[in-house]
């Protein structure tokens, strides 16, 4: 990986959302940030973290909305289009726990077969951190707070909300594995267990 990588994506994914998703891209942009915290534990892969950051909602685009399930069309269209680095299109289909989102919508199968998750732990891991410690508006932010958010803006009901509040168990432990690869204290008890009653 080098730095082309990085800006090439930038490029791409600001085509794409710029001018019709403004706060898409400015939460991508935000998660795109977020990366620079764990450079030093990704190593050589970092650059490909920050390409899939950066283009991690490039689906949401209304013109690349084919299945309506964003990590699908955005791997899709960087896949077919771009012809983009394999890893980094598995990394964008099936961030955040996409494949739980997938199943929801009846698309299990479809993305498990074109786009099988990276073996990679620590940067499927650490993508899942720099979604899901940021905000729609690109603020930082915490992982509780942010799936609370999701729920809140989506509703339980929907496809988005079932999918989010079984996410939920692995989204935190997956922040945790990163924070505790940083050094970082893991999530205290007392707050997960919060986080839990909270999902209800």
């Amino acid at each position: 990986m080098d730095r082309a990588m990085v800006d090439w994506a930038r490029r791409v994914g600001e085509a794409e959302l710029a001018t019709v998703l403004p706060r898409r891209w400015a939460h991508s942009q935000g998660v795109a940030r977020r990366t620079a915290d764990l450079a030093r534990i990704l190593g050589e892969s970092s650059e490909l973290l920050v390409a899939a950051a950066t283009l991690h909602d490039v689906g949401y685009a209304p013109k690349l909305a084919v299945t309506g399930f964003h990590p699908l069309d955005g791997a899709r269209f960087l896949r077919d289009e771009h012809g983009a680095d394999e890893r980094l299109v598995r990394l964008v289909a099936n961030h955040s726990f996409a494949l739980l989102e997938a199943e929801e919508r009846g698309l299990r199968e479809v993305l498990e077969a074109e786009f099988p998750l990276l073996e990679d732990r620590l940067l499927v891991d650490a993508l899942v951190y720099c979604d899901m410690t940021t905000t729609p508006d690109g603020e930082r932010t915490t992982a509780e707070e942010r799936v609370a958010e999701i729920r809140g803006r989506y509703g339980d009901d929907s496809v988005v909300g079932r999918f989010i509040r079984r996410a939920a168990p692995e989204i935190f432990a997956a922040v945790g594995r990163v924070e505790e690869a940083l050094g970082a204290p893991p999530m205290p008890e007392r707050a997960m267990g919060e986080a839990q009653s909270r999902r209800g």
